[in-house]
């Protein structure tokens, strides 16, 4: 068992960043396998701070996660607020500029800040397990799937992977995601998290935390699948038609430069795909009592896109951001940092490549 998933993973580009030849030098050299891992561990590579596929390495992803999605979500608190606003009062809150001028009028400049806590919090938890189990999925399926259908298939990877992820994610997330609504939207609620989460508990019982946790899937399962397998795609076509040189010849700053920019893509195609779900989200946690198919029908076709320019913007820039800082947290680390993946010798045998 344990010998045929070092050979998986010697051979597939998705298990590992190393050639076979480097996996196998470093096969013959590692001692042995961790106890309880399913996924072949091989020795340290040089320069780097952990080995690929080891719990370390998993634990330091997460690591990135939390610092990618906490920070990034907190900084957009305002325009999150807005929008969340913009969603659940359209009449009130017309557009982004009327709903930051109502804000500023009713609560000031502080006022713009609320929610920020359960943003942190929440958004923290679900970055440690979206990018930490997003990574222990891909090297699991893909291991299971063998070289060549891991790379024929590899988009297919990708959204299993992640919607693998967010699914486990979204499950941190909701009771945060929850209070923020109700804090922003909901005045004379609560104006704290330490106020929300009591008040909360005790008007509506442990369930309030979890009542738009179905809604929050449909949001954020497509969201993430998204925004994961068109970041690794957009990669991979950025390197392959856009960089003038090779990945490996390119410094650190300019692969940095290229996930930015493949986040952003990757985070305008997201937005427009978890939109409706997100303003079913928005309304469902600050109406008590309603269900998801009776604020859809309140809504209406039309209500569902209410606050998509903001969305685009503030996911667009949320992405980008969050793919930079985690690739960042790697470079930092001295984190293994795969390539784009490229076609295995039996395929370009099959297919007559040279």
């Amino acid at each position: 068992m344990w010998s045929s998933m070092i050979e998986a993973a010697k051979k597939n580009p998705f298990s590992t960043p190393y050639s076979s030849t480097q996996c196998q030098k470093l096969a013959d050299n590692s001692q042995s396998l961790i106890p309880g891992r399913n996924i072949g561990a091989f020795a340290v590579a040089e320069g780097d701070s952990c080995e690929f596929g080891s719990n370390h390495y998993f634990l330091l992803c997460g690591l990135g996660g939390i610092l990618s999605c906490g920070l990034t979500h907190t900084m957009v608190t305002p325009l999150d607020l807005v929008k969340c606003r913009i969603q659940v009062d359209p009449a009130k809150y017309k557009n982004v500029v009327t709903g930051f001028r109502v804000s500023l009028q009713e609560s000031g400049v502080k006022g713009l800040a609320r929610g920020w806590a359960p943003t942190f919090f929440g958004y923290s938890m679900q970055g440690m397990f979206k990018f930490g189990l997003y990574e222990v999925f891909k090297v699991y399926y893909s291991t299971l799937a063998g070289e060549e259908m891991s790379y024929e298939y590899r988009t297919s990877l990708y959204l299993i992977s992640s919607a693998s992820a967010e699914f486990f994610a979204d499950i941190a997330l909701a009771p945060m995601e929850a209070a923020k609504v109700r804090i922003q939207t909901m005045p004379g609620y609560a104006d704290t998290l330490r106020q929300a989460l009591p008040k909360m508990m005790s008007e509506e019982g442990l369930g309030s935390f979890y009542k738009g946790l179905v809604p929050l899937w449909l949001r954020q399962i497509p969201y993430t699948m998204m925004k994961f397998a068109c970041f690794e795609r957009t990669v991979e076509l950025l390197y392959k038609f856009v960089v003038p040189k090779p990945r490996e010849q390119c410094t650190k700053g300019e692969q940095l430069i290229v996930t930015f920019a493949a986040g952003y893509i990757a985070g305008v195609f997201c937005a427009v795909v978890s939109h409706p779900a997100d303003s079913v989200v928005s309304k469902l946690n600050q109406e008590q009592g309603s269900t998801a198919v009776q604020v859809l029908k309140k809504l209406g076709p039309a209500g569902i896109w209410k606050g998509l320019g903001p969305r685009i913007v503030m996911i667009g820039t949320l992405t980008a951001a969050q793919w930079f800082i985690y690739d960042a947290v790697k470079v930092w680390l001295r984190m293994p940092r795969p390539p784009p993946p490229e076609m295995p010798e039996s395929l370009k045998k099959k297919y007559g490549v040279a």
